[in-house]
C-alpha cells in the first residue's frame, strides 16, 4: 500500500507529469478517509447485508408456498430476521420449542461478507497511522485495533436492534448470544480482514516465527483437505441412498417452490452435515436424537423427521467390516499433508520436523472439534432435542489421529531428506577425493 511507503517514495518529483500527481491524490484520498465514520459504517453494513438478503429470501419462500394468502408480508420479514438471528448463535422459540442449532452455511456467508467489507475498510483508512519505515523503527500503530473495535461496535448495534425489533413474546431470541457473535466476527473476522486490507498484515506476519507459521500452514491444508473429504463420503452417501431422499419430496406433496426452498435449507446446513460426516469419518460419530448413535461400528436410528438429507444416513444394524477401516483416513490426510510440507519447506533436524507435523495437527484436532460443538443442537420437540457430534469424542479421536499421522508423515520426509542429502555428500567427497591435488 502507498500509505505504508516511506515518505520520499510517496513525494511527488519535478519530473512527473500532472496525470500522475492526480492519480497519487485520488489513492491518497481513497486511502485516507475518516476512521471512526468508515469502520463503523463498514460494520454496519458487514452485518445488513446479509440480514436483507436474508428478508428478501423468506419474502420470496412466502409467495412460492402459500402465494401470500396466508399470513403477512411482516411475519415473513420476522422469518428472516430470525434466521440471521439463528446464524449468530440466537436460540429461537418455535411453537414452544427451542431450537439452538445453527445453520453454519449461512453464519459462513455472514463471515465471508464480514471479510470483504473488512478488506475494504482496511484499504480506506491504510493511510492513517505511522508508515512502514516508523512501524519498522518501532512506532506503536493502532489503526487495525482501533477500526476493528468500532467494526465490531457497528455490527453489534445491527444484531441488538435486529434482536430487538424481530423479537415476540413466543420466539424470545436471544440478545446476548448474538452480541456474542457480532463481536466475535467483527473481531475474529473483521479485524484480520482490516489488517490485510491496510497492508498491516505484511509488515506483522513476518515477524511471526517460521516454526510457528508452518505449523499454521500443516493445519490448515489438514483442514481444507479434510473438508473436501467429508463432501465426498457425505455424497457418496446420499447418491446411494437418493430413492429415499426422492421419497420423503413425494410424501411431503411439495411443489416446485417448497423444492426450492428445502434445497435452500439444504444448502445453510451443509456445513453442518460436513461436521457430522467428519465425526463419522474420525471414529466416535453422532447422535441424530436422544437413544440414538451414528458411527462406523453400529448405527442406532429411531423416527427421524422428513428431510431429504438424512437419507444419506447409513442403514441401521451393525456395519460391514471395511467401515472401521475408515478411521484411517484422517491419519493418511495428515501424513501425506506434513509430508507435502517438509517436502516444499524442508528441515533437517528431526526434532522440528516431528514438532511441526505433531502441532499442525493437533491444532487441527483443535479446531475441528471446536467447529464440531457448533454443528449440533436442539432441532426440535422431544428426542430431537439431542442432535449432533460426541463433540469430546471427536476431540481425542481428531487431535490423536492427526497428530500422528501429522507426526509420521513429516519423519519420513524429512528421513527421506537427510538420506538424500547424505548421498549428495558422500558423491561430493568421492570427487573431491579422485580429484588431483595441487602442489
Amino acid at each position: 500500500m502507498t500509505s505504508l511507503q516511506s515518505p520520499p517514495a510517496r513525494r511527488s518529483g519535478p519530473g512527473r507529469s500532472g496525470a500522475a500527481s492526480d492519480a497519487d491524490l485520488r489513492r491518497q484520498l481513497a486511502t485516507t478517509r475518516p476512521l471512526v465514520p468508515t469502520a463503523s459504517i463498514g460494520g454496519i453494513v458487514a452485518a445488513g447485508a446479509p440480514l436483507l438478503v436474508c428478508m428478501a429470501i423468506a419474502v420470496v419462500g412466502w409467495f412460492l408456498t402459500d402465494a401470500g394468502g396466508e399470513g403477512a408480508p411482516s411475519g415473513a420479514l420476522r422469518v428472516g430476521a430470525h434466521g440471521w438471528l439463528m446464524a449468530h448463535g440466537s436460540t429461537v422459540a418455535i411453537e414452544g420449542v427451542r431450537i439452538t442449532a445453527m445453520p453454519l452455511g449461512l453464519t459462513l456467508l455472514c463471515a465471508w461478507v464480514v471479510w470483504r467489507v473488512g478488506h475494504r475498510v482496511g484499504e480506506s483508512i491504510s493511510g492513517h497511522g505511522p508508515d512502514a519505515d516508523r512501524i519498522a523503527d518501532g512506532a506503536r500503530d493502532l489503526t487495525v485495533p482501533y477500526a476493528a473495535g468500532l467494526f465490531a461496535v457497528g455490527y453489534a448495534v445491527v444484531g441488538v436492534l435486529t434482536t430487538s425489533i424481530a423479537a415476540t413474546a413466543a420466539s424470545a431470541p436471544s440478545e446476548a448470544r448474538v452480541v456474542l457473535w457480532s463481536v466475535l466476527l467483527g473481531l475474529g473476522v473483521g479485524g484480520p480482514a482490516i489488517a490485510f486490507g491496510s497492508g498491516r498484515a505484511a509488515i506483522w506476519l513476518p515477524v511471526v516465527p517460521p516454526a510457528v507459521r508452518d505449523s499454521a500452514l500443516v493445519a490448515r491444508r489438514i483442514l481444507s483437505r479434510w473438508a473436501l473429504i467429508c463432501l465426498v463420503a457425505l455424497v457418496a452417501g446420499f447418491v446411494l441412498d437418493f430413492s429415499t431422499a426422492a421419497n420423503v419430496v413425494s410424501q411431503l406433496h411439495a411443489d416446485a417452490g417448497a423444492v426450492l426452498l428445502m434445497t435452500v435449507l439444504t444448502l445453510l446446513l451443509l456445513p453442518n452435515a460436513l461436521l457430522f460426516s467428519s465425526a463419522y469419518l474420525v471414529g466416535p460419530g453422532f447422535t441424530v436424537g436422544t437413544g440414538t448413535t451414528v458411527s462406523t461400528t453400529a448405527v442406532v436410528l429411531g423416527p427421524l423427521p422428513m428431510f431429504p438429507l438424512l437419507a444419506a444416513l447409513p442403514d441401521q444394524g451393525s456395519q460391514p467390516w471395511w467401515t472401521d477401516w475408515l478411521m484411517l483416513t484422517p491419519i493418511l490426510l495428515a501424513a501425506l499433508v506434513a509430508g507435502q510440507v517438509q517436502r516444499d519447506r524442508p528441515v533437517l533436524a528431526w526434532d522440528r520436523a516431528a514438532i511441526r507435523g505433531c502441532a499442525g495437527g493437533i491444532s487441527a484436532g483443535v479446531v475441528l472439534a471446536i467447529l464440531s460443538g457448533f454443528a449440533g443442537g436442539a432441532v426440535g420437540p422431544g428426542r430431537m432435542q439431542d442432535v449432533g457430534p460426541y463433540v469430546f469424542d471427536v476431540l481425542l479421536h481428531a487431535i490423536t489421529s492427526f497428530g500422528i499421522g501429522g507426526v509420521v508423515g513429516a519423519l519420513v520426509v524429512c528421513w527421506w531428506q537427510r538420506d538424500a542429502d547424505g548421498r549428495v555428500r558422500s558423491a561430493l567427497r568421492a570427487v573431491r577425493a579422485r580429484l588431483p591435488r595441487r602442489g
